[in-house]
């Protein structure tokens, strides 16, 4: 191997460990997706130069988001949300893809953004809500069973997540999980447990290809423990290590993957109301002075 950079290496061999295929050729360069990543450079584009020009196309004042906000991916909550009047459009929002309410949760007025789907979009919100001082952010995300914790519905805090999507490779080197921080688990868990609400907590893969989620695929979460599949939560939490943000996910398994009859039911009211409990209790426990974040 004299004459390989180490670096290099060490990127092939993670990538290895990272794929299996039978298919895979090690004659080839790395795919663009691990070229030229420096996670410790400085990026050209940051989100505040687009909220500076959107604000300035739009004629937007300046202003804070609130401190605690919810990524909505199935959009269901904030469904119900708007048709009973309790979501207030923020139209000083400068996002040019997302539309962000606030409504009271937990005696606190909280930001939630609806259908922010898959790794690159997520983590695009994400950006643009902390730069407009948003301090915690909460993504709760239906996702489908792998290892079995129980008969779906039920919700996962999400511990760590399997890197089997784009996103994160622009913020960390490769790694096969994205770690969330164990403090906000730990304060998410106990909260939970205090108020007499179910959940479980445990590792999920995120993909960028859901209907790619082959049985070879599957097996291979199944047997590192994975509880549930989902399309956000790794590059979220690489987003939240590398920029120092308060991040936390949630998957609500509601489904076998359609490999059952009567699959992807969540609940009374498309699952808004277990899932509007279950953020009332986080956000009140990431408002706490405990909190810290």
């Amino acid at each position: 191997m004299s004459g390989v950079p180490l670096e290099n290496i060490c990127v092939e061999s993670t990538l290895v460990s990272l794929v299996s295929s039978s298919t895979a050729r090690s004659d080839l360069p790395l795919p663009p997706i691990l070229e030229h990543k420096n996670p410790n450079a400085p990026s050209v584009f940051e989100p505040v130069a687009l909220l500076r020009e959107a604000r300035r196309q739009k004629g937007l004042a300046i202003i804070d988001v609130p401190p605690v906000c919810i990524l909505d991916p199935d959009g269901d909550i904030v469904r119900r949300l708007k048709s009973s009047g309790q979501a207030k459009r923020l139209d000083a929002w400068p996002c040019y893809h997302t539309d962000l309410y606030s409504f009271s949760l937990a005696g606190q007025t909280s930001g939630i953004i609806a259908c922010a789907v898959g790794a690159p979009f997520a983590v695009l919100v994400a950006e643009e809500l902390f730069a407009c001082g948003c301090r915690a952010l909460i993504s709760l995300t239906s996702a489908g069973q792998i290892v079995p914790a129980g008969s779906p519905p039920y919700f996962v805090v999400i511990d760590r997540a399997l890197r089997d999507e784009g996103t994160s490779y622009h913020y960390a080197a490769p790694d096969a999980f994205a770690a969330a921080d164990p403090h906000i688990v730990a304060t998410a868990m106990d909260a939970l447990k205090k108020a007499g609400l179910r959940a479980y907590v445990g590792s999920s893969w995120t993909t960028d290809a859901p209907f790619r989620e082959t049985a070879a695929a599957v097996a291979a979460a199944r047997a590192k423990g994975v509880l549930a599949v989902e399309m956000e939560a790794a590059a979220l939490y690489t987003f939240a290590r590398k920029r120092n943000r308060a991040v936390l996910c949630l998957a609500h398994v509601t489904n076998t993957m359609g490999l059952a009859g009567r699959d992807f039911e969540k609940g009374e009211a498309d699952g808004t109301a277990d899932a509007l409990m279950i953020l009332e209790v986080l956000v009140k426990a990431l408002h706490s002075p405990e909190a810290a974040f």
